[in-house]
């Protein structure tokens, strides 16, 4: 007698939806299943390997033999290997021993549909469920003001391993001990959001996360996937939304991962000029393949649903739209238009969006994407690809070259800074200041300011405060929230001893300030994606280098006034025109005492005169500290 018992969860509508490429909860099926058949309480397993000729289970049950627990084929031609397993539960480990029908290729795959996988460096799938009881109900009542685009949106991007550690045992936090005490900093520095770097499992420290074999499971380095659950609860206790960074792009060919998993390119594109990254030295998926496609978007709604997560930010979009994205010529192939875009992954990008926003229509999407595409944030009937907001890598560039710079500089390179908005209502845009530009010897951002300690300090929060003025929403790295000096390393913890030096700690209170403002002022956020929000009052005076614009709101009262002095050199007596006549009373000013500033130039109440002044009818002078951002309103 079989040790595996024929059985399936399988409907005929099932594997026709699969084989369509139009099933998105593959995670239902897919994988290791606990149940109880005929009143014995087992397993039942499925995998998709169309190539081979023989798939079993081996695990810690079966002494790891191969043969011991042969799955059955289906008859359909899905290519779908099942069967039930008595006594097998959670907490058993397992992989997929695989013959292939292609030159007899054996290979021993972990479980891609796998909830749970072993602590690497071992490569085990586990047998897993929980029963975890939510407590969000009141969060996801109230998700869809907390994530829509006319609302404070500020993210704090975090990679769990580096955050924080505990250093008598060597080790970073559990998800356990993150509910606790990254939580309670979240929500003491006022980040309406935080975004965690890849938390699907990943077999090599150094990719960070973004090289993932088991894209169903968070990772076991921190605990087990209830207490992943336990962690995502708190942050909604505490009003805080959860993005996880997404992966579809690539994934590395390890052996016990998804490459060459029955023997053929079951799910990289076998063509090495699409189905190979050089950058990476990674796979690329298949999106022309119906099997795929469903794999992936699955596996973004099965973050959604399982896991109650409020957004996907998507990695690396520009390599996914793009045949030639790293490759020299004669390493691409044309796309049947005779272009260079990746029509099969646009379409998959579309179809993700579309299937995200229809089950999920109070979430957001967020692409990476580093290229003029046009359309990202534009809803795919309209010809868009229907992410919600899109990375402003133009932004990040140009404005970290430009307060790189020697202030007695900056004059001839005004444009670097006023240049973002020429364009910045062409997208929903979020601005970010990612890990990405903490590594790799770019320098911490606070290790790109030039001049004295002083200088660099007050370099880093006028950056800041202009970064959260500027029209979009924001992203800022664990530790640039503080000034951290040195580049990110993911082996350590982030400095937090830093925080005893006024200089850091002043840094510090600059974000919780600047988060407390955005959040009351709604002309930063109620039209930070129209041009309808944003007014110029003048990008030109290029020779003092200060910049100064009007940030409105839906009600003329909440409008901002927003003045930055880019230089060290202090402008008193500066003459601002405007548009109305009254009074205008300083709201914020990056230079106070609190934030490590001189605070030697508050301003006092201004009333108007009718001296025009950039091209208005109105104006007033005001003192500008030196290297500050100073916002007012019109005062009763």
């Amino acid at each position: 007698m079989s040790k595996v018992i024929t059985h399936s969860i399988f409907s005929e509508f099932d594997i026709n939806l699969f084989k369509s490429g139009k099933h998105f909860r593959l995670y239902e099926k897919f994988g290791s299943h606990p149940i109880t058949l005929n009143k014995v309480k087992g397993t039942y397993f499925a995998v998709w390997a169309p190539g081979a000729k023989q798939v079993s289970v081996i695990g810690d049950f079966n002494h790891w033999q191969d043969g011991e627990h042969p799955l059955n084929v289906r008859w359909d031609g899905s290519g779908i290997w099942e069967g039930f397993i008595a006594n097998v539960g959670k907490g058993n480990l397992y992989k997929y021993k695989i013959h292939s029908n292609h030159k007899e290729v054996i290979t021993e795959k972990a479980d891609p549909y796998a909830r749970r996988c072993e602590h690497p460096p071992n490569t085990a799938s586990v047998v897993w469920e929980d029963d975890y009881k939510w407590k969000d109900k009141s969060w996801l009542k109230k998700r869809k003001k907390h994530n829509s685009l006319d609302a404070p949106f500020s993210v704090y991007e975090v990679h769990l391993s580096s955050w924080k550690k505990k250093t008598d045992e060597n080790r970073s936090l559990s998800y356990w001990e993150l509910a606790t005490d990254l939580v309670s900093y979240v929500k003491e520095m006022g980040f309406t959001h935080v975004e965690f770097m890849p938390i699907m499992e990943y077999p090599y420290d150094p990719s960070w996360g973004y090289q993932i074999t088991g894209y169903f499971a968070p990772t076991s380095r921190f605990g087990y996937p209830d207490e992943f659950k336990f962690l995502v609860d708190k942050l909604h206790e505490n009003d805080i939304g959860v993005i996880l960074d997404w992966v579809p792009s690539h994934f590395p060919e390890d052996s016990h991962g998804l490459g060459y998993f029955d023997g053929t390119h079951l799910y990289e594109h076998p063509d090495p000029k699409r189905g190979y990254h050089p950058d990476w030295k990674s796979l690329i998926f298949n999106y022309n393949r119906n099997e795929v496609r469903a794999f992936l978007i699955s596996n973004a709604i099965f973050w959604l649903e399982q896991f109650h997560i409020d957004g996907i930010r998507v990695d690396a979009v520009a390599s996914i739209l793009y045949l030639d994205y790293s490759r020299e010529a004669g390493e691409w192939e044309p796309n049947q238009l005779g272009g260079n875009q990746n029509l099969e992954a646009i379409s998959f990008l579309e179809e993700f969006n579309k299937e995200v926003y229809a089950s999920f229509p109070d979430v957001q999407t967020i692409a990476e994407e580093s290229t003029a595409h046009s359309g990202v944030s534009k809803p795919v009937f309209l010809g868009g690809l229907g992410f919600g907001m899109k990375w402003m890598m133009g932004w990040m560039h140009d404005t970290l070259q430009y307060f790189a710079k020697e202030p007695i500089y900056r004059k001839h390179h005004q444009n670097d800074i006023t240049f973002s908005l020429t364009y910045a209502f062409t997208e929903n845009f979020m601005l970010p200041l990612s890990h990405d530009e903490v590594v790799y010897g770019k320098h911490s951002i606070l290790g790109r300011m030039p001049g004295d300690h002083w200088q660099r300090f007050a370099n880093l929060r006028v950056l800041y405060s202009y970064m959260f003025t500027h029209p979009g929403t924001k992203l800022l790295f664990q530790g640039c929230e503080f000034g951290q000096s040195e580049e990110w390393n993911f082996d350590n913890s982030i400095d937090w001893h830093l925080l005893e030096y006024d200089s850091h700690n002043g840094m510090q209170e600059l974000i919780k300030a600047l988060n407390e403002f955005y959040k009351l002022q709604p002309a930063l956020y109620e039209k930070q994606f129209v041009p309808e929000g944003f007014e110029w009052i003048d990008y030109n005076d290029a020779e003092n280098s200060v910049i100064s614009f009007i940030r409105k709101g839906n009600q003329p009262k909440d409008n901002l006034i927003i003045v930055c002095n880019l230089t060290p050199i202090p402008r008193e007596n500066y003459q601002i025109g405007l548009p109305e006549p009254g009074k205008i009373q300083e709201v914020f000013n990056s230079d106070h005492k609190k934030f490590y500033g001189t605070g030697n130039y508050l301003n006092t109440p201004k009333k108007t005169t009718t001296e025009k002044w950039h091209s208005r009818k109105y104006s007033t002078a005001i003192d500008i500290a030196p290297l500050a951002m100073l916002a007012f309103k019109y005062s009763d």
